[in-house]
């Protein structure tokens, strides 16, 4: 009879179970467990050539596979899942989407924001998720970045408060709770402090700096018991974040004491020899990744054959291999991944996912993220005075501007993979038409494009509002200005949105004018002519009810902006914490 290994005990101590499991790996298992490589690219033959610590980007089907693949290997070490659910369930269709970081922001309350968390945890756990790259905990700095609808704003304290209670949602009641998933605080840290706007650039940011402003968000989430830490893009003194041993070792794990596990970012080890140049190929890089206190190499295949060369040469002992191996190991173990590797299971997304508790948790916060910047006596509006309302613009009947960012049909899944369905998502539209009463018209034109400057459908979006008794003018951007390398150059409404502001105002009607936008933007002047202006940034799905239900008065709008917006794009950066002492605080030619 085969004596069961000790690792297999799972009444034994996890350190006895790491400690035995270790002994019995070969240095290519060790390297292996090391890795994070991308799911959608043959898994299996992955799982099989090389046995990684983790697949990204694979869930249900596929992802059973790839887990049985991992069963029959020698060891049977399980997979550690991980996918980008940034405002809930992103990339699985039909989950329950969120209002985006940002937006969440906006309602100031820990405990909405921690029952989106738990809502999207639970959505994760049934497709075999068991970890979510989230919460960004970056400080917003330049509103021309890409990201800045992922972030809580602009102010540490805030941001520290909102990620932790994600964190908590999350994670649940434990790292083994089957219907958790590893939280992951991103990006370590500094990363948004771009040049221009521009991502991933280098990010010029003095100790002092990083203390006061930059860090103390990271230390809360790492104080919270955030399991995973992911390293940003940019440099800071011409050290890339994955090869900055005071970050990620002396303050991350010796001064915080972190005992989780710290994720590069996609291809940041690769990308210290291919963009950054600071080694000159993949065995230099993946000794310094190892030496700086990386655990988990994300997307880069070479790292295998390049760490076991560092090892064989000398360049790196295998003991600093075992260091790493071990902590993701024990994490694996104290997940008891080892005894419910928490398969995908379709019985259960069919009981969890979008589920009617779900959906109310979503309008909840949908509700609370709205911010009401203006009103001159037109909101709420009365029925027995409105005969017709004309909903105009490029964002008032949009589905994906309002979902924002990482959600399907975005640049992380593109229009290709689908986008979800489009009966989950409620937009303004929607909601005031189903919100209307019976005696009230509603009539709609986009009137305009976001992406050019086509300004031919304004006449008929014109035409739509002739005998209207308000208007309903939703503007904002949409998904080609957002996100990772998608930063601008302006904040100014893009495309024919100007002009079709200047000639909606121009009418003289009553004006609500709706904000569908990931960040803050410069509106024209004319934009001052409305006389209500809602905030919604991305309101996630069930946004048009939450903006209907304020038009009419249901809802009484609560949400605060937890960011600062400018009148002119020049006045970058603009965030309230600015040094004291400037001489004067105004420009010459703009307050």
């Amino acid at each position: 009879m085969t004596e069961t290994p000790v690792y297999r005990d799972s009444k034994a101590p996890i350190e006895r179970r790491v400690a035995d499991l270790l002994e019995r790996m070969t240095l290519a298992e060790k390297v292996g467990q090391m890795m994070q490589l991308n799911g959608q690219h043959d898994p299996v033959g992955i799982v099989k050539k090389t046995q990684p610590g983790s697949l990204l980007h694979i869930l249900n089907d596929e992802l059973a596979t790839a887990m049985d693949a991992a069963a029959e290997t020698r060891l049977g070490i399980p997979l550690l899942i991980g996918e980008d659910g940034i405002h809930g369930h992103s990339f699985h269709p039909g989950a329950t989407i969120f209002p985006t970081e940002l937006a969440l922001a906006c309602s100031w309350n820990v405990d909405t924001i921690e029952s989106c968390a738990r809502v999207t945890a639970r959505e994760m756990a049934t497709t075999g998720a068991h970890w979510t790259f989230s919460p960004v905990l970056c400080l917003t700095r330049d509103l021309r970045w890409g990201r800045v609808g992922e972030t809580f704003g602009e102010d540490p304290f805030l941001i520290g408060e909102f990620g932790a209670a994600m964190i908590r949602g999350y994670q649940g009641k434990g790292l083994d709770d089957p219907e958790g998933v590893l939280a992951c605080a991103k990006h370590y840290a500094g990363y948004s402090e771009t040049l221009g706007g521009r991502d991933a650039s280098e990010a010029d940011i003095s100790k002092r700096k990083l203390r006061s402003f930059f860090l103390p968000p990271f230390e809360r989430a790492a104080r919270a018991g955030c399991m995973t830490f992911m390293t940003g893009y940019q440099s800071m003194d011409g050290l890339p974040s994955t090869a900055n041993h005071w970050l990620l070792t002396t303050v991350l794990k010796e001064e915080w004491g972190f005992q989780g596990i710290l994720v590069t970012d996609w291809a940041c080890v690769s990308a210290l020899y291919k963009d950054q140049f600071i080694v000159p190929g993949p065995k230099e890089a993946a000794v310094v990744a190892v030496r700086c206190g990386n655990d988990l190499i994300m997307t880069v295949p070479e790292f295998f054959e390049a760490a076991q060369a560092a090892v064989k040469e000398g360049l790196l002992d295998e003991s600093e291999i075992d260091t790493v191996v071990r902590r993701i190991l024990t994490l694996k173990f104290r997940m008891g991944l080892f005894e419910n590797p928490r398969r995908p299971s379709r019985e259960k997304q069919a009981r969890v996912i979008a589920t009617a508790e779900h959906r109310a948790t979503n309008l909840r916060a949908a509700r609370e993220s709205l911010v009401l910047l203006k009103n001159d006596d037109l909101l709420p509006l009365s029925p027995e005075k409105v005969g017709k309302i004309a909903v105009i613009g490029p964002n008032a009947h949009s589905p994906l501007a309002q979902l924002g960012d990482w959600s399907l049909g975005t640049s992380q899944y593109g229009p290709e993979k689908g986008t979800h369905p489009r009966e989950c998502t409620v937009t303004l539209l929607d909601g005031i038409v189903a919100r209307a009463p019976a005696s009230v018209t509603v009539t709609h034109a986009a009137g305009c494009a976001i992406n050019n400057e086509d300004e031919t459908r304004i006449p008929e979006a014109l035409a739509a509002c002739a005998d209207a008794d308000v208007i309903v003018l939703a503007i904002g951007d949409e998904i080609a200005f957002v996100g990772e390398c998608h930063c601008t150059a302006t904040l100014e409404l893009q495309g024919g949105q100007r002009a079709l502001v200047d000639a909606v105002t121009a009418l003289d009607k009553p004006v609500v004018l709706a904000l569908i936008n990931s960040k803050p933007l410069v509106l024209p002047h004319s934009a001052e002519r409305a006389q209500a202006i809602v905030e919604c940034f991305n309101p996630g799905m069930q946004g048009g009810t939450a903006f209907a239900e304020l038009l009419f008065g249901d809802l009484n709008p609560s949400g605060k902006l937890t960011i600062s917006f400018p009148k002119h794009v020049g006045q970058q950066p603009v965030f309230y914490s600015q040094v004291r002492g400037q001489h004067g605080r105004r420009y010459a030619d703009l307050d």
